[in-house]
C-alpha cells in the first residue's frame, strides 16, 4: 500500500512589534542627568552653583519616570569652549556610552556660550538619541524646529559674553573705545 504524504504550507507572519526593545523602553525609566555651570569663583556665583546642583538633584529624584544619572558641574569655567570643561566632556562621554537619555540644564547660556560648540554637541547628542531640556527657554532639543531656537538663543548668549563684562569673571573681549 502506498502511503500518501500531505504537505502543509506554512505562512510566516512577522511580528509587528519588536517586543524586546519596545517592552524594555515602555517600562524603563529615563536616565536623566543635569549640567550646571558657573563662570566665576565669586561667592554669589558659587552659591548659584550649589543652588543649581540641589535643584536638579531634587527635580530628577522627584520624577517617578526618571532615574538619577548624575550631576555634571563645572565651577569657575567659561562656557566658550567645551574642551576646557571637564565635567561637560565627561557628560558627553557618558552619553556616548548610553548611560544618559536626557540632560536638563538651566539655559542655553549655561550649556554653551559658543554657538558652534552648542550646535555641534546638540547634534552629537541628537544622533545618540539624547534629549537636552533647557529650563529657561522651555525647549527640548528633540522638538521640531528646536535647532533654530537653539541657534538664536545661542547667538544671544555668545554676544552677551562678548559685550557684557562680568564682574569678577571673564573680562570683556571687546576693546574699549578711545575718546
Amino acid at each position: 500500500m502506498e502511503q500518501k504524504v500531505l504537505q502543509r504550507k506554512v505562512n510566516y507572519i512577522a511580528p509587528t512589534l519588536n517586543t524586546e526593545t519596545e517592552s524594555e523602553t515602555a517600562y524603563r525609566q529615563i536616565r536623566v542627568a543635569a549640567y550646571c555651570r558657573v563662570s566665576t569663583q565669586m561667592e554669589e556665583q558659587l552659591n548659584s552653583y550649589e543652588v543649581q546642583v540641589k535643584h536638579y538633584t531634587d527635580k530628577i529624584n522627584s520624577e517617578p519616570k526618571w532615574s538619577f544619572a548624575g550631576i555634571y558641574a563645572d565651577k569657575g569655567i567659561s562656557g566658550t569652549s567645551a574642551k576646557k570643561r571637564d565635567e561637560f566632556m565627561k557628560m558627553i562621554r557618558s552619553c556616548k556610552r548610553h548611560k544618559i537619555d536626557m540632560i536638563i540644564t538651566k539655559s542655553i547660556s549655561r550649556f554653551s556660550r559658543n554657538t558652534l560648540d552648542c550646535l555641534k554637541y546638540i547634534r552629537i547628542l541628537k544622533e545618540l538619541n539624547v534629549d537636552v531640556f533647557f529650563e529657561e527657554q522651555g525647549l527640548h532639543s528633540k522638538d521640531a524646529g528646536a535647532e533654530f531656537y537653539i541657534t538664536i538663543y545661542g547667538s544671544i548668549a555668545q554676544s552677551e559674553r562678548i559685550s557684557v563684562p562680568m564682574s569678577g569673571g571673564a573680562s570683556s573681549k571687546v576693546p574699549k573705545k578711545e575718546k
